[in-house]
């Protein structure tokens, strides 16, 4: 039976390129061989306007994330399903999507939703008008003060990207960098930046000679640098701002460090287990189910324990080879593009 064209509208809140515009970005990406779904990216004019058309992915800006924007939005594009990103996003599209299919989907572990609080009581709303709710982690999911009003509607959907893709991305730069630690990802306060700092300081007392780069941006941004120059870590960290493909910085270093509060399954992971980069991680949420000890990376909830891992990893050849390896190995098996596109086709098309 011939299926009928759906145009759906993905909505998010950002303007800027980072963990839930990347997975936006892969959804739209895999769905290009569906002859029968139109995709188009919403979400407030800016730096991602670049990025989605390095993409050759189709845009309609806004100017605010507010309900009479969205409305306008309809109004033009008359999608046949709105996919909304996160809590506000989500919020904002239930108020305006009238009879239109709504899919609610949550990127990371939201603390400021586990209480009873007007974000908890707002997403209520939206979860009620939503068909049904994709939920990056299981822990995202119990989290939300909600949530056991909501199983029968709920999925948990791991983020999952194109490795074939991701390495075509990174032949687009050929640059060789020689840093051996990388911190990929926003200088924000659920990242965490300036644990991350404190951890390489104590990497760089155990490897004077150590190279590390951060690459990212953010309202933290200038409080981590400080950090950084009150530490005396000049010499050793190189701040390259926001970098639009950072895949190639990745691949060439040796260890990946996050020390996120929380997170939901980080795109930036997947993406260096791809690459074979181990990742040495606080033990949040999604990485826990990403990372294994002594096998593909190292989890600890300790600074010390942290800066010793990636002590490790950076000094020992053989340690770095094996966790590359088994990295890539786990990487393979988890970014399962079919599934991860039957379950969305399944609620656009109600199958």
């Amino acid at each position: 039976m011939e299926r009928q064209k759906k145009k759906v509208l993905h909505l998010l809140q950002s303007n800027r390129f980072s963990g839930a515009e990347n997975v936006v970005c892969q959804i739209i990406g895999m769905m290009r061989d569906e002859p029968d779904v139109e995709m188009v990216y919403c979400s407030r004019e800016g730096q991602i306007h670049e990025d989605l058309d390095a993409r050759g992915i189709a845009f309609c800006p806004i100017s605010e994330l507010s309900v009479s924007e969205v409305k306008r939005v309809i109004r033009e594009q008359k999608p046949d399903v709105i996919h909304a990103h996160d809590m506000r996003a989500s919020f904002v599209a239930s108020r305006a999507c009238g009879k239109i299919t709504l899919i609610s989907h949550i990127h990371n572990n939201a603390f400021d939703s586990r209480g009873l609080n007007f974000k908890s009581i707002a997403y209520l709303y939206a979860a009620k008008k939503a068909k049904h709710i994709f939920w990056v982690s299981n822990s995202a999911f119990e989290g939300y003060f909600f949530h056991k009003r909501f199983q029968k509607k709920s999925t948990i959907l791991y983020n999952i990207i194109d490795v074939t893709a991701l390495y075509e991305r990174m032949k687009e730069d050929s640059s060789k960098y020689a840093y051996d630690v990388v911190y990929v990802g926003r200088l924000t306060y659920p990242k965490h930046p300036q644990r991350m700092i404190q951890v390489m300081r104590l990497l760089v007392d155990r490897l004077p000679n150590v190279r590390i780069a951060v690459a990212g941006t953010g309202d933290m941004e200038e409080e981590t640098k400080q950090l950084c120059k009150e530490l005396k870590l000049d010499e050793n960290v190189t701040f390259l701002g926001f970098m639009k493909n950072p895949l190639k910085l990745m691949h060439d270093s040796k260890a990946m460090v996050m020390t996120s509060r929380w997170e939901g399954t980080p795109m930036c992971a997947l993406e260096a287990m791809a690459l074979g980069v181990p990742i040495v991680s606080t033990p949040t949420d999604g990485l826990k189910d990403l990372v294994l000890d002594d096998e593909n990376g190292y989890l600890s909830d300790s600074d010390e324990g942290l800066a010793e891992k990636l002590a490790k990893i950076v000094s020992d050849e053989i340690l770095y080879g094996k966790l590359s390896e088994n990295a890539r190995q786990k990487a393979e098996k988890i970014n399962a593009i079919e599934p991860y596109k039957k379950a969305l086709l399944g609620q656009y098309y109600e199958l």
